[in-house]
């Protein structure tokens, strides 16, 4: 290599060096919100290093043609070691500065679409529910009052027409009905009995 690439690799790698520190603080901050997941974590780790190293070695690649000597790796140390002693501080209350604004802007983007598309849909689904349900309830007393009005007739009909049966047929009838609601109060008994057993 030439002295010019040397320079610029030594350049580069102290770059590096100091980006290595950024982005390991930065990664560091976001590592409680997986910490409890032992597979998430070894995960995030082993991607996070091996993304930096490969993003490492490419730069080193366009910068000299990808060759690795000492000097190279103590660049990358110093750069390293000078975020650690003058940034490191200053860009850690600077990252958490931004994740306060970060934050404070999402929140406000989340009310802004609760105020102005989700709670008027939600608004507009209410009153549609409540006509819909207005207009079954309507729709069935329309029903019942149809059912009424056709079955009264049919039922005065009959009870004029038990009426003028001879007292035993009448007998037989009320009996009839007596057995059918015996029967019909049996069977009820014994499906709620056979319901219950299954629970």
């Amino acid at each position: 290599m030439s002295l010019s690439t040397q320079f610029i690799t030594m350049l580069t790698m102290i770059s590096s060096g100091f980006y290595i520190g950024v982005i390991q603080d930065t990664f560091r901050r976001f590592t409680p919100y997986w910490k409890n997941r032992r597979i998430m974590t070894y995960v995030m780790e082993i991607g996070f290093w091996l993304t930096q190293t490969l993003l490492l070695f490419y730069i080193l690649f366009l910068v000299n043609g990808g060759e690795i000597r000492l000097y190279i790796i103590l660049a990358c140390l110093l750069g390293f070691s000078t975020y650690q002693a003058v940034a490191a501080t200053s860009y850690k209350k600077l990252l958490e500065h931004i994740i306060r604004m970060v934050s404070a802007v999402y929140r406000f983007f989340v009310k802004v679409v609760q105020a102005v598309i989700i709670s008027p849909i939600k608004g507009v689904i209410f009153i549609l529910y409540k006509i819909i349900m207005w207009l079954i309830k309507l729709i069935l007393k329309l029903i019942l009052f149809v059912i009424i009005v056709i079955i009264t007739p049919i039922k005065w009909l009959l009870l004029f027409i038990f009426r003028l049966l001879p007292k035993k047929v009448q007998g037989f009838i009320l009996k009839l009905a007596g057995i059918y609601s015996t029967m019909k109060n049996k069977c009820i008994k014994i499906w709620k009995y056979v319901s219950l057993k299954r629970r």
